[in-house]
Formats: structure tokens, C-alpha cells, sequence
């Protein structure tokens, strides 16, 4: 037994996989360590602006939101469903406790050998901290999503503040430098020289990842309420609360997305512009990111049937198989850019960039309908599943 899937949640998932291409291709290209959008060149074209931009608007810090509010929420559904199956929590929990080792074995290896950037270790690491309050009543729930958000508050506060006195005593030249020449390693560098760069990102990444894991906890846990109050499950019943966060969402979090993406940009024009403080709004983003987030969750949620069922015809099978996709778009991007591969990422500009990851999204979404179309799962799912299961159909 699995849980009922939900149209709407499918589709958001699918959405959420591409919205995430739109942001990690720049890292696929030069890494995770370096400036994202790198250093725009003088003579760089309206089009390279207008990709920078767009990206810091629309897309950075807001999809990986959604795919964490989702991946609570599928946690809420298939503790649920196992319950009923297995009939008690415990027997749940454990099996539940299955798939995310999975996961967590899958992102170490996802992390070591295809991209540092990885998700999926933190994202396994969370599910088991939460793990024990897939039994909690809903004002626990609350209780516990406050308690993360604080907690991520002060660490950031902790970060700016520590960060801003050790950088005041370092030249900001190099910092660029040394930026641009993680860059020159990914997009030019030898296969070894690669592997051993993304190895040692992948571990820095994963020490820093420990102090966001209240931000994905929290994420989780509001993915958790969102079915524990029907929000997702029954949002029929509940348009007039989502107006609300579709309001807040668009009022609080479109202005101050539009101040990051301005400061990106000035970023990506001079590393050295004193103009705007991009670390401070760059930490201000995991707030404020999540906000526009939530509104394009809203707008999904509120839009048409209609409107739905077409987005649908190419989402759904893309959400059904989001691992597998979202696996596809790192080995995909890393093949096509990196130095081990055609390194394209040596002469690619941000809007070509920008149709790459175009590209890529029709031909995932393609791909994800003819997969669907023929089986129940995608490959990446259907090897979890097999491990879950221990071989056995259920």
C-alpha cells in the first residue's frame, strides 16, 4: 500500500525540480564554492543581466523551499499510509526509517561522485531528527516548526555577525580569487583534479549544511502541517487561508526578492561594489525566499482546474519521478559542463545557460511522460522501493 497521490502535489513537485535546475546549473558549471553567477565580463550582454537577475528573483531560495515543504508533506502522507498498512507506528516508523537511510546513502554518493551540491544527505539527516513526530499532535508540530525557526534565526544572526568581522580583515580581491579559481577547476580542470575538488566541497558543504538543518526541519515540519490540517489534502476547504499566504507571500516577499536580485546583479558586475550588503541580504534570502515560495505555492493551489489540468499534462510525470530527475539534471549538467565532460562551462554565458537548463526541462519533461506512461516509477524510486521492501512486493 502507498499513499493516494494528489494531482496538485505532483505537480508542484514537478515544478519545484525544474525551478531547482534554474539555480543549481550555475553551481553544475563552476561549482558550489564559487560566486554563483560568477563575474559578468564589461562588454556582457542585456541577456546575461537579465538571467542573473531573473534567477535571484524568481528562482534561488524558492524552489528548494517547496521541495522540502513537499517532502514533509510525503513524509505526513506515507507514515500515514504505513501505519494503516503495517498497523501500528512503530512497524511505520521503522520502515520509514529504511528510506531515509536509502536516501542517505544515495546523497553520499550522489555528493561524492556526481555533484557537491547535494540535497539528499541533508535532507535524510532531517527526516530522521523528525522522525519520532509523525505521532505528535499539531500544536506539538507548531511548537516544534517555532523552535526551528528560532533556532535558524540565531544562527544566521551568529553567521553574519562572525563572518562579517573575519571578511572585514580579508582583501575581497581574494576571496574573488580564489572563487574564480574554483571555477577554473570545474570547467576546465582534469577528471581527478575534479573528483578531488567536489570530495572536499561535498564535506564543507555538509559541516555547513549542520547549521541549516533547523531550516529544512522547518520546512518539513510546515510541509507536515500542511496535511495534518488539510491544506494539501483538502484545499478545496481551505482557499480563502491560502489567499492569505498567496497575499502575505507576494506583498512581504516579491519586494524583498527584488532587492536580492538587484544586489546579485551588482554582485555578478563588481565582486568589489560596497553599494549594497549582499551578505546580509544573502542571509535575509532564507527568510525572505520562502515567502515568494509560499505564494507560488498558493497560486498553484488557488489556480483553475483547467489551468491545472494543463499544467499537469507535463508536471505530474515529472513530480512522480522527482529523484530520478532530479538526479538526471546533476549527472546531465556536470557531463555537459564540467571539464571532465565537454566543458562547456569554460565559454557558456548566463543566458545560454539559461536555454540549457530550457533544454533540459523539455527533454525531462519528455522523457518523464514516456517513462510514466510505460511504468509505475522511476528508476531512482523503483530501487528505492526495492530496498524498503527488502526485494518483496507490496
Amino acid at each position: 500500500m502507498t499513499a493516494p497521490r494528489l494531482l496538485h502535489v505532483d505537480v508542484l513537485r514537478g515544478l519545484a525540480v525544474f525551478g531547482i535546475l534554474l539555480v543549481n546549473i550555475w553551481s553544475f558549471a563552476w561549482g558550489t564554492s564559487s560566486l554563483r553567477y560568477g563575474v559578468l565580463p564589461p562588454d556582457a550582454s542585456v541577456l546575461d543581466g537579465l538571467a542573473v537577475f531573473g534567477v535571484a528573483l524568481l528562482a534561488e531560495l524558492k524552489f528548494y523551499p517547496i521541495f522540502a515543504f513537499l517532502f514533509g508533506a510525503g513524509f505526513a502522507l506515507q507514515t500515514r499510509s504505513l501505519k494503516r498498512q503495517l498497523g501500528n507506528w512503530q512497524a511505520a516508523q521503522a520502515r520509514y526509517w529504511r528510506r531515509l537511510m536509502w536516501l542517505l546513502g544515495c546523497g553520499i554518493l550522489h555528493g561524492m561522485l556526481v555533484w557537491s551540491g547535494d540535497v539528499l544527505t541533508s535532507y535524510a539527516f532531517s527526516g530522521l531528527l523528525i522522525l519520532r513526530l509523525s505521532t505528535a499532535p499539531v500544536h506539538r508540530i507548531c511548537r516544534a516548526v517555532l523552535t526551528a525557526a528560532l533556532a535558524f534565526a540565531a544562527v544566521i544572526l551568529a553567521l553574519y555577525l562572525l563572518l562579517g568581522v573575519v571578511i572585514s580583515y580579508r582583501e575581497v580581491n581574494d576571496i574573488w580569487l580564489a572563487a574564480e579559481n574554483l571555477r577554473a577547476v570545474y570547467s576546465q580542470g582534469s577528471l581527478p583534479d575534479i573528483a578531488w575538488q567536489r570530495a572536499g566541497d561535498y564535506v564543507t558543504a555538509q559541516l555547513a549544511g549542520v547549521l541549516m538543518l533547523p531550516h529544512t526541519i522547518a520546512l518539513f515540519l510546515l510541509g507536515m502541517l500542511a496535511v495534518r490540517l488539510g491544506w494539501l489534502t483538502r484545499p478545496e476547504r481551505h482557499r480563502a487561508a491560502w489567499r492569505r499566504v498567496r497575499l502575505l507571500g507576494l506583498g512581504l516577499g516579491l519586494p524583498l526578492n527584488l532587492l536580492w536580485a538587484c544586489a546579485a546583479l551588482l554582485q555578478a558586475l563588481n565582486p568589489h561594489q560596497a553599494t549594497i550588503n549582499v551578505p546580509l541580504l544573502e542571509y535575509l534570502m532564507y527568510f525572505t525566499g520562502p515567502l515568494l515560495a509560499a505564494a507560488y505555492v498558493a497560486a498553484l493551489v488557488l489556480a483553475r482546474k483547467t489551468v491545472l489540468a494543463l499544467l499537469a499534462r507535463w508536471l505530474e510525470p515529472v513530480g512522480r519521478m522527482a529523484l530520478s530527475n532530479y538526479l538526471l539534471q546533476s549527472l546531465a549538467g556536470t557531463l555537459l559542463l564540467q571539464g571532465s565532460g565537454l566543458g562547456w562551462a569554460a565559454t557558456i554565458t548566463p543566458s545560454q545557460l539559461m536555454l540549457l537548463a530550457l533544454a533540459m526541462m523539455l527533454f525531462q519533461a519528455g522523457l518523464s511522460r514516456w517513462w510514466m506512461a510505460r511504468y509505475q516509477q522511476g528508476p531512482a524510486e523503483a530501487l528505492w522501493r526495492h530496498y524498503v521492501l527488502g526485494g518483496r512486493q507490496a
